[in-house]
């Protein structure tokens, strides 16, 4: 039996530091948690292998900081991506104020070939803390249909494990199935024939 295709997806993950970016990531990747706040500097990244239809895709999320002092060096990871997520604090108005910034920087600086079609999760996380919301989930679903992007809406909760899975899964589902920008890119298959292959000489003598 053939082995499936594996096809690699380049995630990256935006919004303003504190928002529970590298939370997702961990929850989603990991299905792990931790109370301690410790800041992304640059940029870091996991993998995790999903399946989706007759697919094996590779995630490679991308962990971006949130701090403007390190903004800078995380715009470089940004080209090449294939999906994006932005999220924001639900206890957090200035959060989300923000997002349109982030949506904008990452479209100047990964240059897709078509913005309008590239495919965005927008994530309202943080919704343990319910009794201290600050962001109704209508203005945030206002704010997408006021954008011509791709953008689909989750609510979530990293600490609680609240739609995290579902969040990333509709974005890979999304890029996927895409025909815009640039095709998601598939892993060939290497045989241990092609690693050690000698190039044939070209006027057929020795290649000593």
């Amino acid at each position: 039996m053939a082995l499936k295709k594996k096809v690699l997806l380049k995630v990256i993950i935006l919004g303003d530091s504190g928002v529970g970016k590298t939370s997702l990531m961990n929850r989603y990747v990991s299905d792990k948690f931790s109370q301690q706040y410790k800041a992304t500097i640059g940029a870091d990244f996991l993998t995790k292998e999903i399946n989706i239809d007759d697919k094996a895709v590779t995630l490679q999320i991308w962990d971006t900081a949130g701090q403007e002092r390190f903004q800078s060096l995380g715009t470089a990871f940004y080209r090449g991506a294939d999906c994006c997520i932005l999220v924001f604090s639900i206890t957090d108005q200035k959060t989300f104020e923000n997002l349109s910034g982030w949506a904008d920087e990452f479209l100047q600086h990964a240059s897709p070939q078509q913005p309008q079609d590239f495919p965005f999760v927008c994530i309202g996380n943080k919704v343990d803390l319910e009794d201290k919301r600050v962001v109704d989930k209508s203005r945030a679903e206002h704010w997408i249909k006021s954008r011509n992007e791709n953008i689909a809406f989750f609510e979530a909760s990293a600490k609680m494990a609240v739609k995290v899975e579902d969040s990333f899964r509709h974005l890979a589902k999304e890029a996927l199935g895409r025909e815009a920008t640039q095709q998601p890119y598939v892993i060939p298959s290497i045989t241990l024939e092609d690693q050690h292959a000698t190039p044939a000489s070209s006027d057929g003598g020795c290649a000593c």
